[in-house]
């Protein structure tokens, strides 16, 4: 079955290049288009999309509270919800990303990283390009913890192995790519993400990993 999209900016040429690209995808299928928040709340409701490709900055409600609405408690429906961002609106990122969105993304991303992202996010896993996750923190590097404070408690509730997949997963690696850091397979490297997102009550591996910047395990740069 095609991935049901759902497209939300407030910029009408942009939605519709979105749809062009995404419209050559057989896998894919836009199934409607929002201008601002509340709007897409409504189609969200109404056409119960498996993605949805959010703006951050519109009229009336923006991304971040929508995205808040759309994955929360009351959610109505398994929408995820990938974010669409530019560098000068970093500082919304973070936001959205404690808000529930799965991912982000540039807006000036190419075609293929744009399908691919949405491939991922549609199969249940978190979109968290390792370059941009290093600028994005790189820049707000001086309002993060100095890495001589205590580490919070739940931290300590990890074993050493799930500790290392921790910091792997806050610096962008995949699955694959741990596995093959740490010498074990994919789904020893499952079953430890797994278990350090139960441990740390976190909904993906997004907020694993702005959970490791935030806490002090892991420093921008390192």
């Amino acid at each position: 079955m095609a991935i049901r999209v759902l497209l939300v900016d407030d910029q009408p040429l942009l939605r519709t290049g979105f749809r062009m690209i995404l419209e050559t995808e057989q896998d894919l299928a836009v199934i409607g288009e929002a201008g601002d928040g509340l709007q897409a709340l409504d189609q969200v409701r109404a056409l119960q999309p498996d993605v949805v490709l959010m703006d951050i900055r519109m009229p009336r409600m923006d991304g971040v509270e929508a995205t808040r609405r759309i994955t929360g408690p009351t959610k109505d429906g398994p929408a995820k919800v990938l974010v669409l961002t530019t560098f000068d609106l970093d500082e919304y990122v973070v936001e959205a990303l404690r808000a529930g969105a799965s991912g982000f993304l540039l807006k000036d991303a190419p075609a293929t990283e744009l399908v691919q992202a949405i491939r991922v996010v549609a199969a249940g896993e978190a979109m968290l390009a390792p370059s941009i996750t290093r600028r994005l923190l790189d820049k707000y590097a001086e309002k993060l913890p100095s890495g001589e404070e205590p580490l919070p408690d739940a931290l300590h509730t990890l074993t050493e192995r799930e500790l290392e997949v921790l910091k792997l997963v806050a610096r962008g690696l995949s699955n694959a790519e741990i596995a093959a850091d740490l010498f074990v397979s994919e789904t020893t490297v499952k079953t430890h993400v797994g278990h350090l997102l139960t441990k740390l009550e976190l909904r993906d591996r997004v907020q694993a990993a702005v959970y490791a910047y935030e806490s002090g395990l892991v420093r921008p740069g390192s």
